[in-house]
């Protein structure tokens, strides 16, 4: 079925994404700005293909105008998701992406109003993590009603792609953030680092400023929220020793990151050296989650998350949430969770969800 469109088909998750929707039957049309990276992908696996790109409004959405959904995976979306998101609501097609970048997801979210009034849905970041981390959040929320505080961290252990580091440098200028009595509040980056106990191991794990600080207020309206991310012990007692100075230092990095020319460079060297894991190396990778909700009298409840590598996730939660917009049809601005529920997770292969370790 052309029913949909796969735009960014030719980088690494990319492709990825076009060879499970190959395999489950589906012919999305494979769309970016390379035309020959397209015909090449497009011969191999017998699908149509359109060069086009995002700064060609009128192309784009001729593109769009007949299919119901499309899925973006064509990063840093800091900079890509406004053009394609404006594309969706101008005809009327459902935009999904795989970013987990928070700017993102807050202009988004703030597109609301406007999604339903096109009936169509706006669901960002539907891979690897906050399928996952949105799924756990609105799982472990509903063992403990009225909880006013939860917690997530997450565990990935691989190597990301260039379009993966350099969404992850698109974070960094804006610097960290914790949410507090439902408010986005900056939180330096390196503060508040502790230790959390894994289905796997205890680790030191750092708050970051991550999409699931707005997922998981959508999915819970929990109103104070804290996201973690695992780091190797002796970086997190660097962190720990020098976040007072980072806390001065890193505003200064921030704007040096936002200037074109250094963006640029970053852009290009991370393309030349970050190639993302090859199949075997997808195959042993695994993710590990963890979630806690309390409230003020003191009680808590707990779950952990074991998973897949994030590329595998992301290559079978992505399309799994295309065929589930094009069958159910949801309208709105929604989280994962909020989409598809908060058992949409355990559909990934290699994934098991625990109440206790």
């Amino acid at each position: 079925m052309n029913d949909w469109v796969l735009y960014g088909a030719t980088g690494y998750t990319g492709v990825l994404l076009a060879e499970e929707a190959a395999r489950r039957g589906h012919r999305p049309v494979l769309a970016g700005r390379n035309a020959d990276k397209l015909r090449a992908l497009g011969e191999r696996l017998d699908l149509p293909w359109k060069a086009v790109s995002l700064d060609d409004a009128a192309s784009l959405r001729a593109l769009l105008q007949n299919a119901g959904a499309v899925l973006h995976a064509a990063g840093p979306f800091i900079e890509t998701s406004r053009p394609m998101a404006d594309a969706c609501l101008d005809v009327g097609c459902s935009y999904l992406d795989i970013t987990g970048e928070l700017p993102v997801f807050r202009a988004l979210f703030d597109r609301d109003a406007e999604a339903k009034a096109r009936k169509v849905a706006l669901i960002p970041g539907v891979g690897f993590d906050v399928v996952p981390s949105d799924c756990l959040a609105a799982y472990v929320a509903s063992k403990l009603p009225g909880a006013d505080t939860l917690e997530l961290a997450l565990n990935a252990i691989g190597t990301p792609s260039s379009g993966t580091a350099k969404s992850l440098l698109g974070i960094i200028p804006d610097g960290g953030f914790v949410r507090r009595d439902g408010q986005l509040v900056p939180y330096p980056l390196g503060k508040g680092i502790h230790r959390v106990r894994f289905s796997s191991r205890e680790s030191y794990v750092v708050p970051s400023p991550i999409a699931d600080l707005v997922t998981a207020w959508h999915s819970t309206r929990i109103p104070n929220i804290t996201v973690s991310f695992a780091v190797p012990s002796g970086f997190a007692r660097t962190m720990e020793a020098l976040w007072p100075l980072g806390a001065v230092g890193l505003p200064l990095i921030g704007g040096l990151m936002k200037t074109k020319a250094i963006r640029a460079w970053l852009d290009a060297t991370l393309e030349a050296r970050t190639a993302g894991p090859d199949a075997a190396g997808r195959e042993k990778g695994r993710s590990y989650l963890y979630g806690k909700v309390s409230r003020k009298d003191g009680t808590s409840a707990e779950a952990w998350l074991e998973t897949s590598d994030g590329y595998e996730l992301t290559r079978h939660c992505a399309i799994s949430a295309i065929e589930q917009v094009l069958t159910t049809k949801p309208i709105g601005a929604l989280a994962p969770s909020t989409a598809f529920g908060a058992d949409f997770i355990l559909a990934t292969p290699g994934t098991r969800r625990l109440d206790t370790v």
